[in-house]
């Protein structure tokens, strides 16, 4: 079982680099594939998996689910059994949705790659945790065993906060993030 991050974002952001390595830490290095990367930044993704810079509709793999809130179809513990490749696109979307993962459900169909689409809920969540949530139910956890935050508020400093619109999970009293977003959006200058 292989999880599979299509980055989708024009660029490499900062945020992004964070919740890839926070992705890796999740799921482990040799089951975490990188696609559509630029070339020159190979170097960035190589301790966190596997990297390529093709679409995963160019690699031509078989038994594939598509991660979207947008689908009809929970993903369950079955899944696991059925499909090898659980492909999330790599974007942390805007407010309200534009639907970007249809980019990548379109280049599928495109290339003539078999796959289906699952959903972990109708909410958007940031890629580390929609990772984390699929992982715990392919490990046989039930989508309404999770508690969820949603719209998150990080305190900047005294005066000021950011709203993270979506949707996060709380294990054991816990929230699940990454502590390196945290930090880097106090350290970041204007939103």
């Amino acid at each position: 079982m292989k999880f599979a991050i299509e980055h989708l974002e024009p660029e490499l952001y900062d945020w992004c680099l964070i919740e890839y390595e926070h992705i890796s830490k999740i799921v482990g290095k040799n089951n975490l594939i990188f696609t559509n990367i630029n070339k020159k930044n190979y170097n960035k993704f190589k301790k966190y998996g596997a990297v390529y810079g093709k679409s995963i509709s160019e690699l031509k793999l078989n038994k594939i689910c598509v991660l979207s809130q947008y689908s009809k179809k929970q993903l369950t513990t079955n899944d696991k059994n059925k499909f090898q490749y659980f492909v999330f696109g790599g974007i942390l979307g805007d407010n309200p949705a534009k639907k970007r993962t249809n980019i990548l459900v379109n280049n599928l169909k495109k290339h003539n790659i078999k796959f289906e689409i699952r959903n972990l809920g109708s909410l958007q969540m940031s890629t580390d945790t929609a990772v984390y949530v699929a992982k715990e139910i392919l490990n046989e956890r039930k989508l309404n065993d999770f508690k969820f935050a949603d719209e998150l508020e990080i305190e900047i400093n005294e005066n000021e906060s950011v709203i993270l619109p979506f949707r996060y999970v709380v294990d054991n009293n816990r929230l699940v993030i990454n502590e390196k977003l945290v930090k880097y959006l106090r350290k970041k200058r204007g939103f």
